[in-house]
């Protein structure tokens, strides 16, 4: 085994120890170290020296950090999947057990499907309501 294999090596163990990093807490930043280590080991296979080893790692990481890290963190910041009560705020219900102010506890209909409601103040069953927003999958509700 001579020098350069063992450079290598030290880089690939750097990438698996970076990479187990990344997966165990994500964050978009260890993930680099690991692509950097990656193309150093590459280097040192090839026979290159140290010097080029870590010129070639630095710039791999910084090129990681400066270009790529932005654009994989913008496409975090989609709007993604809606969650099923979005859809229901400015719709119309009834409803159908009364809702108790006090505890934040009652159900109404809305579109033929039974949630759980809360309102700012008591609502009998059967009074028509209209969604003004939701919390998880509670509906916000007040009279119509």
């Amino acid at each position: 085994m001579s020098f350069f294999d063992s450079w290598a090596a030290i880089w690939v163990t750097v990438a698996l120890v970076a990479a187990v990093i990344e997966i165990s807490v994500p964050h978009f930043g260890i993930i680099f170290v690991s692509l950097g280590a990656a193309a150093a080991a590459t280097a040192a296979y090839l026979s290159l020296g140290l010097i080029p080893q870590l010129a070639l790692f630095i710039v791999v990481v910084a090129f990681s950090f400066l270009v790529i890290r932005p654009r994989m963190v913008s496409g975090m910041g989609s709007v993604g999947v809606p969650g099923r009560t979005e859809s229901l705020v400015g719709r119309e219900g009834v409803v159908t057990l009364d809702i108790d102010s006090s505890v934040g506890a009652g159900r109404v209909n809305v579109g033929g499907q039974d949630w759980a409601a809360r309102a700012a103040a008591p609502l009998a069953a059967g009074t028509r309501i209209k969604v003004a927003g939701a919390d998880g999958i509670v509906l916000e509700v007040k009279p119509t």
